[in-house]
């Protein structure tokens, strides 16, 4: 039985920067198609990638003649994992190529298909041993977070590969992180939400794209806040580990007082312009300094499903300085998820802003962050927030 629903092909994420077909599923073995046109020399490529990355590691590897004009394919040969491995290692001169190919010489190939079959059909996939896969991809990616943000914007143009750009290190943690591959291929096909920025220079929008590939790498790596649990008039154990204040449900205008009655007043005022916050909805709050300036961030969030649009929640997000305090002039404030930079707001100099807010719909699997800077140099990215409102 052939299954086509976890193969490469059907990524385009994956198929945008593996040149081959794999992850095919053939009963419980994994097959690797390496399709090469009606001409071919003593030698064919093979990507590195599914190779030296577990995660795209096959049993066998089937070297497939396409015969475009008859529309299909024959099989020219085939060779197992273990035995590439085994004679990539006995021969010198077979090395990766700077484009992160190997030249595999045809007479590698066992090139009756029969046998192919047979093995499928008889042998035990436990019999062909593969790569474990490394548990520490999140941690791995979180350490070049720096070096990623500074190159990946480069791959804006869809011509350019990821070995121009990246040396291999690098390519393994992006090739094994699904998210971050989902934003190049929206890079590259001009889908991020970063596209809305085009009109600013070109030296702000590549500063805006590195910031939405930083955020990213903090949305895979970092545990978010469950903002669901404050349903529950619960902290988890995230919230509690940075110091996040869970305020009381919210009940009419008191008297202000600090932090929640400033919260009060600040929603008051935001109802009054047309924004709607159900007394369901719970909040919580978090100060911290931003190069010595105290800022405070409150967080409401509250289940917004409903029959037409269900696991959907809001989050509302206000930024400011304690009063009487004021922003700086300089201050920006940014969301994103893991498609790209949402919003990112300034105070106007021509105000005295103490506080700068957005309002978010997405789904229970869509989390957000939030980082706040000054000027270019100095920035806070705080923890994601996700929503989970189960116990």
């Amino acid at each position: 039985m052939v299954n086509w629903q976890d193969c490469t092909i059907t990524k385009p994420a994956l198929a945008n920067v593996i040149p081959t077909v794999a992850n095919l599923q053939v009963g419980n073995f994994k097959v690797c198609l390496i399709t090469i046109g009606n001409s071919w020399d003593e030698q064919i490529p093979l990507s590195r990638l599914v190779v030296d990355i577990p995660e795209f590691v096959p049993h066998f590897y089937v070297f497939v003649e396409v015969l475009e004009s008859q529309e299909f394919g024959v099989v020219r040969g085939f060779i197992s994992y273990p035995q590439l491995i085994e004679n990539i290692n006995n021969v010198q001169t077979v090395s990766p190529q700077a484009d992160w190919n190997y030249e595999i010489p045809l007479t590698w190939f066992d090139n009756d298909p029969n046998r192919l079959l047979l093995y499928l059909r008889t042998l035990q996939p436990e019999a062909i041993s593969l790569p474990a896969i490394p548990n520490n991809r999140q941690q791995t990616l979180a350490a070049q977070e720096s070096e990623l943000s500074t190159l990946l914007w480069q791959l804006q143009d869809p011509e350019i590969e990821l070995w121009e750009i990246l040396n291999w290190q690098q390519g393994c943690v992006v090739l094994t992180s699904p998210e971050l591959l989902d934003w190049i291929y929206q890079l590259q096909t001009s889908s991020l939400n970063i596209e809305e920025y085009q009109t600013q220079t070109t030296t702000a929008h590549t500063t805006l794209l590195q910031a939405s590939t930083r955020d990213l790498i903090k949305l895979i790596t970092q545990p978010a806040i469950n903002v669901g649990r404050w349903l529950w008039d619960e902290l988890d154990e995230i919230g509690e580990s940075l110091a996040w204040t869970l305020l009381p449900r919210f009940s009419p205008l008191r008297e202000i007082r600090s932090p929640a009655e400033e919260l009060e007043a600040i929603t008051s005022q935001l109802q009054t312009q047309g924004l709607e916050i159900p007394l369901a909805a719970r909040s919580g709050y978090q100060s911290f300094l931003l190069a010595g300036i105290p800022l405070r961030l409150y967080a409401i969030g509250w289940n917004s499903s409903t029959l037409t649009e269900p696991n959907s929640w809001n989050l509302l997000l206000i930024l400011g300085a304690p009063s009487p305090n004021t922003l700086p002039e300089n201050f920006k404030f940014r969301v994103s998820d893991k498609t790209g930079v949402l919003l990112e707001q300034s105070v106007n100099p021509q105000q005295r802003n103490w506080y700068l807010y957005t309002c978010l719909v997405g789904n229970w699997d869509e989390k957000f962050i939030v980082t706040t800077s000054l000027g270019d140099d100095v920035e806070v990215t705080l923890p994601p927030f996700g929503f989970d409102i189960t116990r």
